[in-house]
């Protein structure tokens, strides 16, 4: 029994001190340590070097180049002005008068593309800004606008999305980023159209009571010498297309035709094609488009060393969270207490794999307020599990995959969600004017596509 109160302590801390704003690089071998000392049979400094280091180590090997890539074809896409340039030519061709449906779709299309949402944010807010207003809709909606379109579909439900809370599961269940592509476009479209409609009903509410916009006292403008002609449109989407087209062609079309024998070889890690082509697909994709970006925008770059250093930089930092909290998970995996909690939430469910590995999923990613961190600390203590659970359920590889990352996105956007925080951060907002929307679209409808999904799957299998 100690050793399971050493584990909620370490989880509870965890979460509170997160909150307070505590480096994850810190607090994770920390907690990991402190749920450690509750177990007297357990070595404190093997835990820490051969189980934290190792699990750690483990995840920057596996996924390294899906954090450097994005993050430097996010930073290219914002200095180039491309993400902004796609943002103003969907809301344009829409009109003020969806205002909200154009910001979600402007949000869609860059995330869907593999730019990081907090680039989005950034690059989308401006216009947004300028569009509410002339819409003279609430300034406290634009959170919620920008949530649903960039931390929702098309970073855990969209099939092909080279989002990492995609590409996690892969390694784990030898799937590809288009696992379960049905099940994935029917969540999605749950989360879509149900938050739409809840926003705009919102914004109907708000102008039925003589609402505005509110204080536009020093609001960003988005600059007029930027060139938002059609030439401009096509260049700047261009490598978001070669992104989805090439990541699809190679998973699913190319790599499994190429002669892979060698890679049983121990020096390959003895592996096969399954079991990589979808981390292949998705560098090879994110690589092809950096290229094409630089080529298409080479005459707004500029500084191109600097912007490059910039996005390499900046890749670091999250993969280095997202790992610690990986040994985190191997660490409490390996004491005495975690069996007891694991057969716990197996029995939950115990012919269903899929409703445990929801619940766990979700809670795991609501206490670390990280949807990668959260689903990376079940698969590293489950993912086994579920998967031997799966196949002896008749229940698919893809389907796993796919509940496990819609999964993802739901109680990671509780209030102290560093994305959230950031968000409010960028539109000047706070959590009481803003949140309950967040809370409606990238919560509540969310958890409710998960359910849909996790029906339909049970019912019908992977399609």
């Amino acid at each position: 029994m100690t050793s399971i109160a050493g584990i909620v302590i370490a989880l509870v801390l965890l979460m509170a001190l997160a909150w307070r704003g505590v480096s994850v690089l810190l607090l994770a071998p920390l907690m990991a340590l402190l749920a450690v000392l509750f177990s007297p049979d357990t070595p404190l400094l093997a835990s820490y070097t051969q189980v934290f280091m190792k699990a750690l180590g483990g995840f920057v090997v596996a996924f390294f180049p899906l954090f450097l890539l994005g993050a430097v074809f996010g930073k290219l896409m914002e200095d180039s002005g491309a993400a902004r340039v796609i943002a103003h030519g969907i809301v344009r061709g829409l009109g003020s008068s969806r205002a909200v449906l154009a910001i979600v779709l402007a949000c869609a299309v860059l995330t869907y593309g593999g730019v990081s949402l907090f680039v989005v944010a950034f690059a989308v807010y401006p216009i947004a800004a300028a569009l509410f207003r002339q819409a003279n809709l609430p300034k406290r909606l634009i959170p919620g606008t920008i949530a649903l379109g960039a931390f929702t579909f098309t970073m855990t439900a969209l099939p092909g999305t080279p989002a990492i809370q995609n590409a996690i599961p892969m390694p784990y269940f030898g799937t590809t980023p288009f696992a379960a592509p049905g099940l994935g476009l029917i969540g999605g479209a749950v989360m879509l159209v149900l938050g739409v409609l809840w926003l705009t009903r919102r914004a109907a509410s708000a102008r039925s009571r003589g609402e505005g916009y509110g204080d536009s006292d020093d609001e960003p403008v988005p600059t007029a010498t930027a060139d938002f002609s059609s030439g401009a449109f096509v260049r700047a989407i261009a490598p978001v297309v070669l992104v989805i087209a090439l990541n699809y062609l190679l998973a699913t079309w190319l790599l499994p035709a190429l002669d892979t024998r060698y890679l049983a070889q121990a020096v390959y890690g003895a592996t096969s094609i399954d079991a990589v082509r979808g981390i292949w697909a998705v560098i090879v994709a994110l690589a092809a488009a950096t290229v094409l970006l630089v080529i298409l925008q080479r005459h707004a770059l500029t500084g191109l060393a600097k912007t490059l250093d910039q996005g390499a930089s900046s890749s670091v930092l999250p993969l280095l969270n997202t790992a610690s909290q990986v040994g985190f998970g191997a660490v409490i995996a390996s004491l005495a207490g975690f069996a007891l909690l694991r057969d716990a939430v197996l029995a939950i469910a115990p012919d269903n794999p899929l409703v445990s590995m929801s619940i766990a999923v979700n809670i795991l990613a609501g206490i670390t307020g990280s949807a990668s961190g959260g689903m990376s600390i079940a698969l590293q203590t489950l993912g086994d599990t579920w998967l031997a659970m799966g196949q002896a359920a008749g229940i698919s590889p893809e389907l796993l995959h796919r509940v496990t990352a819609i999964a993802t996105g739901g109680l990671d956007a509780l209030p102290h969600n560093g994305a959230v925080i950031t968000l409010l951060s960028i539109c000047g907002l706070t959590h009481r004017q803003s949140y309950v929307d967040i809370l409606v679209v990238a919560v509540l409808f969310p958890l409710l596509a998960l359910a849909v999904v996790v029906t339909l799957g049970s019912a019908f299998g992977s399609f």
